[in-house]
């Protein structure tokens, strides 16, 4: 099985925000930063920074993740 690229796991990760439960988390962006995810947007509670953290995680196993999301 081919091993996936940073490309693709940004999409995954952003497609698994996209299909979030929770409507705030939909909001959030991917970007990529060489072999590393960055998740950007703004949250209103830490709550909210924290489960798209996990989110993100769960989607793109491996992949260091850095949480920039700002909370309002």
């Amino acid at each position: 099985m081919p091993v996936a690229t940073a490309k693709d796991l940004q999409a995954k990760a952003q497609q698994a925000l996209a299909d979030s439960k929770v409507y705030a988390l939909r909001e959030l962006v991917i970007d990529r930063d060489d072999d590393t995810l960055v998740i950007v947007g703004e949250a209103t509670s830490f709550y909210h920074k924290q489960l798209a953290q996990e989110i993100v995680r769960h989607a793109a196993p491996g992949v260091e993740v850095v949480n920039a999301v700002h909370v309002l």
